[in-house]
Order: structure tokens, then C-alpha cells, then sequence
């Protein structure tokens, strides 16, 4: 088992550097947040933000104490890399390299654990290596190989401790989930798993010593952040992040005033309140597709159903039953808004070893049932239909990888252009902040979804001396981007490109 675990770590290595070192730079607005603040802590500027992407929990002036909504441990870990590998990119990627090998070794041990054969362990670690539409994700610097290796390893700890006993493991998947809720805010969802699986009445042993050895080692963990919070902000977890439910559109996230209230929500209707969660189950983005598409590449995802179902007694698999329904149920009904624009995304991540273990059992369920009606060769059907399977997760991994190159390599490129119209000391109001500075330097704060009226009061309230429009925009912006009105207190400076710069008049 050590042997063919440390086979599958050695090509994770490979695959992950080859993987990083296609990208440049961060891609999307969440690597670029948590590249930049890794950074800021490495220039001994502290936990700090001097880009704004939401005005929840943020106090002024800027910069501003950072991981208010998001949360720290990626960045930390990426700081670990520029500190040793100087404040380069590639530099950031690397312990998410290492990160990645770690998660694929979690799938060879899950699909040993679960398929209790070295071929179930092979198997499930090669479809955590080439994982399909995730696979651009686990050397980005966002918090994917964070998350699923130290998510997936809470579960799989959580599961050792059910079928096997030891109050270590218990301490193990506490401590785990400590660090996942410190990458995730939603990550404290595997402490309320850890829980209900040590307090679960078929659970023998010591129920009550396991969860509470479990909630004690996931506060050692989280205590310093608690602290961390109360001093800087009075609190030990930041308050703005739950009215995220109360959102009535993606955009209220920029609010300002910040927030969404419960009383907006209701009154929205309750035929808006269930169409909304039915577009986030079934939508374009949604749990559905997810489900389908990422978390089971589309070929696996009945596969997947199929051998749960099976093992659906197994108590191994019952922490990670529980996380994956409570997980996908609280990105749809609560968080409907949030999830399917990449929270879920984001936290199916610790799903994937077990997913990669059960679409291999799945597939070999398939063909024993198969076999036995066709009167197949079982041996060979396997060898065939397992080869198939892993060739056909390595080209939609290549495909899905071989999409996103440019596309993440380019991004935020025009910024650097329409920097040289700004002074430069300029503060700008701007749709991505983190990626704008990121690409010049320069602080900024988020593209209000509120009328051009407030721009005044949150330029006096963050420094902004200039508001920068382009075709991503807020719905209240729109006619101040096309011309329409110019209010006093703005003047224009700049208009090409489809980008429309303002400065802001005192």
C-alpha cells in the first residue's frame, strides 16, 4: 500500500508542476484575492486587503483587515511558498502542488478503504489525478487542493474512527475540519458531520469522548483566527456572511449599504423564493450540473450513485454521506445564490477521493451485473472497461485544462493598459479589485449594486478618485456607462475599448 501510494504521489508531482507551470498568473477574481494577500503578508503588510471585491464586514479606510468573508488558510499556505520560493507565482503554486499529491494519495486510500483490493486504491488514486472539469483548479491559487486535502482527510479520519475505534483519528478529523473551516467558511459543516457521526447510535465505543475530543481539537485549531477577529473586528467569525442567504440576485453581494435583509427576501414573494432554488439545483450552473459534470466528469456520476447506494450500510462512508447531502442541500436551498456561483464548486473539492472511489466500485459493480446477464469474462471485462474509463478522464482533463490556459493567462490584461490614464496614487472603484491590483498596484473597492448617488459617499469613505466601467458592471451602473448621466460629481476622462473611466470630483 506505502509502495503504490508513493508511485501515485510521484506523478501527482509531476502532473502538478506541469500542471502550474502552464498558468502565469491567477486566473479569476478568488485566486487573485488569495494571491494578493499572501503577498501583502510576505511584504510584511499583515493579514491585510487593499483591494475591496465586497463592502460585508468591511470597516474603512483601506487597506482593511483582510479575510472578512473568505477565509485565511490558503492564502497562508501560499505564503509558505513565496517565503521560500521568493514572491513569484510559480512560488505561490508550489505547496498547492504538494497539496494536489496529497489529495490523490487520500484517493488511493479511500478507494482501499472502500474497495478493500490495490486495484480499487489504483483506480480511485488515477481518477483523483486526472479529475476532468476540476482539473484547471488544484494548482490555481485558490483554496481547491487546500480544501479537498485537508476536507477529504477530516472524512476519511472521520471514517477510520467509526469502523475502527481510536480516539486519535477522532482528534485527527477535529483538527482537519478546524483547518478546512479555515480555508472555507462553509467547511465548519464537517465539525457538525464529526458530531453526528461520533454521537450516531449504531456507533460503538466511546460516542460523547469522541465528539468532544473532536470539537476540542478543531478549536485548537481555530482559536488563534477567533482571536484574531475579536481583536480586529469584536467578534470571533465575522456576522455579514450569513445574509448572503437573504440574496435576491448575485449582485447583492456588492450592496451598499452592505448586506441583504431577511424582510427584502420575503417580501420578494415565495414563487421568486422557489424558482430562485430551482434555478440553483437545475440551472446552468447548478447542483445538477455540478453533481453531473464536475464532481462525476458526467460518465461516472450514475456510477458514483450506483455503488453508494450499495455501500450505503457501510459505516466508513457515513461522515462523507452526510457532508456531500448537507453540503449540496445548503448550497441550494440556503445559499442559492452563492453556491452555484462556486461556493459548491469550491467545497465539492473534499468530495472528490471518495467520488473517484466510488465511480471506480461503481464501474466494476456495473460490469459484475453485466458479466453475470452477457456472460462476459469478468477479468477482462474489468481490465477493459477500467482502461477506458481512466483513458477517457485523462482527455477530458487535458481537454478542460487545454480551455482555460489562455483564457487565465490573459485575464485582467487590459487593466495594465488603462493604468497609464491613472495618477499614480488613484484609487479606484472598479468590478474586480483584487485582479486590478493584482495587475498595477493600485487599491480599489468593488463596483457598488446601488444607484450612482452613493459613489460619493464611498469615495469619501475609501479614498476613490476614480470609477472605472466596463461591459461587467452593476445593473444600477448601466446608464452612467452608456452616457445616458453624469452627475456632477464625475468627470470623464477616458472612453475606449468599451471601458469608460471617470474621476471623481470633490
Amino acid at each position: 500500500m506505502r509502495r503504490d501510494a508513493a508511485l501515485l504521489a510521484g506523478a501527482a508531482l509531476v502532473i502538478g508542476f506541469l500542471l502550474a507551470s502552464a498558468f502565469q498568473q491567477p486566473g479569476y477574481t478568488d485566486a487573485y484575492y488569495y494571491f494578493n494577500a499572501a503577498q501583502r503578508w510576505t511584504q510584511s503588510k499583515g493579514l491585510t486587503d487593499a483591494a475591496l471585491w465586497t463592502y460585508l464586514g468591511a470597516p474603512a479606510p483601506l487597506p482593511v483587515p483582510s479575510h472578512l468573508y473568505w477565509m485565511p488558510f490558503a492564502s497562508i499556505v501560499q505564503a509558505v511558498g513565496l517565503f521560500i520560493g521568493g514572491r513569484s507565482f510559480h512560488a505561490a503554486q508550489f505547496p498547492l502542488v504538494l497539496c494536489y499529491a496529497g489529495l490523490v494519495v487520500l484517493g488511493y486510500i479511500a478507494g482501499f478503504l472502500i474497495g478493500k483490493s490495490r486495484w480499487a486504491g489504483w483506480f480511485a488514486g488515477l481518477l483523483t489525478l486526472f479529475t476532468g472539469f476540476l482539473m484547471p483548479y488544484w494548482t490555481m491559487t485558490d483554496t481547491f487542493a487546500v480544501y479537498g486535502l485537508v476536507g477529504a482527510g477530516s472524512l476519511i479520519a472521520m471514517g477510520i474512527g467509526r469502523t475502527r475505534g481510536g480516539i486519535g483519528w477522532w482528534a485527527l478529523s477535529g483538527a482537519l475540519s478546524g483547518l478546512a473551516h479555515l480555508t472555507r467558511a462553509d467547511g465548519v459543516l464537517l465539525l457538525m458531520v464529526l458530531i453526528v457521526v461520533a454521537l450516531w447510535p449504531r456507533h460503538e465505543g466511546f460516542r460523547v469522548r469522541a465528539a468532544l475530543i473532536g470539537l476540542f481539537a478543531y478549536l485548537l485549531v481555530m482559536s488563534p483566527w477567533f482571536i484574531r477577529n475579536l481583536t480586529v473586528i469584536g467578534t470571533p467569525l465575522p456576522v455579514g456572511g450569513f445574509s448572503t442567504a437573504w440574496m435576491r440576485s448575485y449582485d447583492e453581494i456588492a450592496n451598499y449599504p452592505p448586506g441583504a435583509s431577511i424582510t427584502d427576501f420575503l417580501n420578494w414573494g415565495i414563487g421568486n423564493i422557489i424558482a430562485s432554488r430551482w434555478d440553483a439545483f437545475a440551472g446552468q450552473l447548478g447542483t445538477l450540473w455540478t453533481f453531473i459534470g464536475v464532481e462525476g466528469s458526467i460518465l461516472f456520476a450514475p456510477l458514483m450513485l450506483l455503488a453508494l447506494w450499495r455501500r450505503r450500510f457501510d459505516p466508513f462512508l457515513s461522515g462523507f454521506a452526510l457532508y456531500a447531502f448537507g453540503l449540496h442541500l445548503a448550497m441550494t436551498v440556503v445559499f442559492a445564490f452563492p453556491g452555484p456561483r462556486g461556493g459548491l464548486l469550491h467545497s465539492a473539492s473534499a468530495l472528490v477521493p471518495f467520488w473517484a472511489a466510488l465511480g471506480a466500485l461503481g464501474l466494476e459493480d456495473a460490469i459484475t451485473l453485466a458479466a453475470k446477464r452477457r456472460r462476459w469474462p469478468i477479468q477482462q471485462a474489468r481490465q477493459f472497461f477500467s482502461g477506458a474509463a481512466v483513458v477517457y478522464a485523462i482527455l477530458l482533463s487535458l481537454f478542460v485544462f487545454a480551455g482555460s490556459i489562455n483564457k487565465w493567462n490573459t485575464a485582467g490584461s487590459v487593466y495594465r493598459q488603462i493604468a497609464a490614464v491613472l495618477p499614480a496614487n488613484a484609487v479606484v472603484m472598479v468590478n474586480d479589485p483584487p485582479a486590478f491590483y493584482f495587475q498595477t498596484g493600485l487599491s480599489g473597492v468593488v463596483l457598488p449594486n446601488a444607484p450612482p448617488e452613493m459613489i460619493p459617499v464611498i469615495a469619501a469613505r475609501y479614498g476613490v478618485t476614480h470609477i472605472i466601467l466596463d461591459i461587467n458592471r452593476t445593473a444600477p451602473m448601466n446608464d452612467l456607462y452608456l452616457g445616458k448621466d453624469t452627475p456632477l460629481f464625475l468627470k470623464p476622462i477616458y472612453d475606449e475599448q468599451g471601458i469608460r473611466i471617470f474621476e471623481v470630483i470633490r
